[in-house]
């Protein structure tokens, strides 16, 4: 039971990557100096979604809480700083996106439009760092933490810059599904120029994790770690492929499925851990350990059952009734 409820909090949590991903990747290029319709163009693309995609969030934290107390705990001890400055990023973005057409004056939605990049950086790089320390572990024992000084690490700046860089590129993949036909190929460019980036900080990432004895000591299945980086530079160089061919569509694909991948990735790499501690290997959480009583999870089982059909169905209605290009033109998908 515990086992099928962790793999619904990896499904959950990967699908908010893939979905709030583009939110914050598309507030991420507001900061690339585009005019104000463009910003406003921008926004629009994305608008249609933007508060449905931060439900799967809000599952995946109820989830946490409800079926894996003692991880939640631990999690929130242990990665305190890289939590909160993500949640006030998802904050932020929803503030300054909701907000922004509010003022009249140019350089009042301008303010706004800085509230949204400076919340887009924040959540992307507070989740990277949160999936950077699940790899390296945490120094805590059930419930005592000994600082947050773990945190900051190369490995885990360089995991927390890769997310950045990952949503970036499914920002700009996005709006080349979304923006007018005559827009695509500037935002094509742009998405094409930023792979190499976000390969090299996976790279960086990797190498670095390579080298970390911290990560060694905390992956219980190294080839699944190894599997990890190979998958999301497979996914980029066909994200540039698909690009340069005008297949907006599987770019797209392509692009989710980087971000999708290292959530269940980073938790198949750790089991039967679910929370590494670096003082006390022994006080590690495992999967069973920080799963709630059996009676508590078939519970919640029942609640789910209805839950779960219901987000995938408004998912694929909001997709649908808002399919296509904000000018009315369908998209080249495949």
């Amino acid at each position: 039971m515990e086992l099928a409820w962790y793999a619904l909090l990896g499904l959950f949590f990967a699908t908010y990557l893939v979905l709030g991903g583009y939110d914050y990747g598309v507030g991420l290029l507001l900061a690339r100096g585009s005019t104000g319709p463009a910003r406003r163009a921008a926004l629009n693309a994305v608008g249609p979604f933007f508060l449905g995609n931060e439900v799967w969030l809000v599952a995946a934290v109820g989830i946490l809480f409800g079926a894996f107390p003692t991880l939640e705990g631990e999690l929130l001890s242990g990665t305190y700083p890289a939590v909160l400055g993500a949640l006030a990023g998802v904050v932020l973005v929803t503030a300054g996106v909701q907000l922004r057409g509010r003022p009249r004056s140019a350089a009042a939605r301008a303010g706004w439009d800085r509230v949204v990049v400076a919340g887009s950086v924040l959540a992307a790089l507070g989740w990277g760092a949160l999936l950077g320390a699940l790899l390296q572990g945490v120094p805590a024992g059930h419930g005592n933490a000994t600082g947050f000084g773990h945190l900051f690490t190369p490995f885990v700046a360089a995991a927390a810059l890769a997310l950045l860089a990952l949503v970036a590129v499914h920002g700009a993949t996005f709006l080349t599904l979304r923006l007018p036909a005559a827009d695509v190929p500037s935002v094509a460019r742009l998405a094409r120029g930023l792979v190499p980036a976000a390969l090299t900080a996976v790279a960086t990432a990797t190498v670095l994790g390579l080298l970390s004895d911290r990560v060694r000591a905390a992956v219980g299945r190294p080839a699944v770690a190894v599997l990890l980086p190979l998958a999301l530079v497979a996914a980029l160089l066909v994200a540039r492929a698909a690009l340069r061919r005008g297949r907006a569509g599987v770019a797209f694909a392509a692009s989710s499925a980087a971000l999708a991948l290292p959530a269940p990735l980073v938790g198949a790499a750790l089991w039967p851990r679910v929370l590494v501690s670096t003082v006390d290997p022994a006080a590690s959480l495992t999967v069973a350990d920080a799963a709630a009583s059996g009676p508590t999870l078939a519970l919640l089982g029942w609640l789910a059952l209805p839950l779960v059909p219901a987000l995938l169905g408004f998912q694929a209605m909001c997709w649908w009734v808002f399919r296509g290009r904000t000018d009315g033109r369908a998209p080249v998908y495949w």
